[in-house]
Order: structure tokens, then C-alpha cells, then sequence
């Protein structure tokens, strides 16, 4: 089984900075992807950034430029940082990642995690 801890959400004024992240623990024998997801109120989950082990990250076409995407393989976490925010971008954000694990065979699971708020508001 494998847990994710989010931290770095709040309150932050339009045209400020956050930074969340996201650290993953359990029995991992690989980590494949790793992201961010977030969910305004009404509206469906959607895709911020993902970085795969392996290549270049992937990012949500309107985020580009103001949103970053790191990823420490060697500590399974992943942070976003996030400037020039704007109130459009309240929503409660989600770790993502998908991973696998090996006893007697290989198996991918991807985990969710518990949600971090986010709050952009003069």
C-alpha cells in the first residue's frame, strides 16, 4: 500500500505564489508518474502537470508559464510551484501517482492523494 502526503495549500492573494508537495511512502518498486490534479467547485477534475520517470514534463495548455513541475526520484516527491496566480486557480489540488509494485509478479496501481485546498482571493 502506498500513501501520499500533500502540504503547501492556503490562502494567497491574486498574483501570488504557492508551492505544494507531495511525498509518496510504501512498498513502491517503481514510480512512473507523478502530478498534480485539481477540482473547482462544479467542475470536473482536471489535469495541472504530470512528469513521467523518465523525459520531459506535461502540462494543462492554460498553466504554462506560471506553473512548475518538480520531481525528486530519489525522495518520491513532487512539487508544484505555482506563480502569478489568479482566482481562477481556487480549487482543491491532488497528487497523482502511478506506480508499481513487485511480489511474485510486476503490478501498476496509481494512488490519489487526500487533497490540499487552494484559495486565491484579495
Amino acid at each position: 500500500q502506498v500513501h501520499l502526503v500533500e502540504s503547501g495549500g492556503g490562502l494567497v492573494q491574486p498574483g501570488g505564489s504557492l508551492r505544494l508537495s507531495c511525498a509518496a511512502s510504501g512498498s513502491i518498486f517503481s514510480i512512473n508518474t507523478m502530478g498534480w490534479y485539481r477540482q473547482a467547485p462544479g467542475k470536473e477534475r482536471e489535469l495541472v502537470a504530470t512528469m513521467p520517470s523518465s523525459g520531459g514534463p506535461n502540462y494543462a495548455d492554460s498553466l504554462k508559464g506560471r506553473f512548475t513541475i518538480f520531481r525528486d526520484n530519489a525522495k518520491n516527491t513532487v512539487s508544484l510551484q505555482m506563480n502569478s496566480l489568479k482566482p481562477e486557480d481556487t480549487a482543491v489540488y491532488y497528487c497523482y501517482v502511478d506506480y508499481t509494485t513487485y511480489r511474485m509478479s510486476f503490478r501498476n496501481y496509481n494512488v490519489w492523494g487526500q487533497g490540499t485546498q487552494v484559495t486565491v482571493s484579495s
